[in-house]
């Protein structure tokens, strides 16, 4: 009788996987990982896999994103995710490795691109990240490092005529909605809505979480001051979509801003379950 034929090994795993083999590879690895432990309870000091998915280095990309284009402080270097490159997880130290809700610690690199980018323009830059998501405040930390930042000259000149088209514009600011209906955004509103969104990312860097994600739909309303000063100041209110709950949250949002100074920004957002968090003020 012949002997019987073993299955073959499996493939021994390869770093920097991108992509979809990312989660196979640490799916794999997990699965060897608990047939070899030993029973009993484990150290919950070490690091351990928190169910590393697409969504969550998503999750951590965008927040990372938001704080980034929050703390630049310019309309000209805002910065999209193109694409999420590769990332690990682990659970925040101390917590149950069951319980990820406890919080987790994010490592991602991901890539990037430029918020107003023409068609055939390439990737902005690549971004290196990492993201603490807690469950207590502070909610998140975070440390981003980008390459291929916009030449500080050529950010400046964008930003300062942004300025002269804001300073032009005649109060008071008739703004029923940016975009309008057909999702179009008129040339002359093109500031208005920069400006709007780099004040937005504030707020939604700090309401994203794990679990919750953030998309700036539509402006509302604008209210420009008159200032004895020369900065940019302005009373706006936006609508906040939530894609895992589809709620629909309205923000009121004061932002303070002139060229190549710290952007100002104060907000409230109208939120019934938990009203606590729903309000915060930061200078960049």
């Amino acid at each position: 009788m012949q002997p019987r034929r073993q299955p073959p090994p499996a493939p021994r795993p390869r770093g920097n996987c991108p992509g979809a083999p990312l989660l196979a590879l640490l799916l794999l690895l997990a699965l060897r990982g608990a047939a070899a432990a030993p029973a009993g309870p484990e150290d919950p000091r070490r690091p351990q896999d928190a169910g590393l998915s697409r969504g969550l280095l998503q999750q951590a990309a965008r927040a990372a994103l938001h704080f980034l284009n929050f703390r630049a402080g310019s309309p000209s270097a805002l910065r999209a995710l193109a694409a999420v490159q590769e990332g690990r997880a682990s659970v925040s130290a101390g917590a149950a490795p069951v319980n990820p809700k406890e919080g987790c610690k994010v490592d991602l690199v991901f890539s990037t691109e430029r918020y107003n980018s023409e068609e055939g323009e390439e990737h902005f830059g690549n971004c290196s990240a990492r993201v603490f998501f807690k469950n207590q405040k502070p909610r998140r930390a975070i440390n981003v490092t980008c390459t291929q930042l916009l030449e500080k000259r050529k950010r400046q000149q964008e930003d300062y005529l942004l300025y002269k088209q804001m300073k032009q514009l005649k109060p008071p600011l008739d703004v029923v909605s940016i975009p309008d209906s057909h999702g179009h955004i008129d040339p002359s509103l093109k500031p208005i809505w920069d400006l709007a969104f780099l004040g937005s990312s504030y707020v939604m860097w700090e309401k994203t979480t794990q679990f919750l994600h953030y998309y700036l739909a539509q402006l509302t309303s604008v209210k420009q001051w008159k200032t004895d000063d020369d900065e940019i100041d302005f009373d706006y209110t936006v609508l906040l979509h939530e894609f895992s709950t589809q709620e629909i949250i309205p923000c009121r949002i004061h932002l303070v801003w002139y060229p190549g100074k710290p952007l100002k920004v104060k907000y409230h957002c109208q939120e019934l379950q938990t009203p606590e968090e729903a309000s915060g003020t930061e200078e960049g």
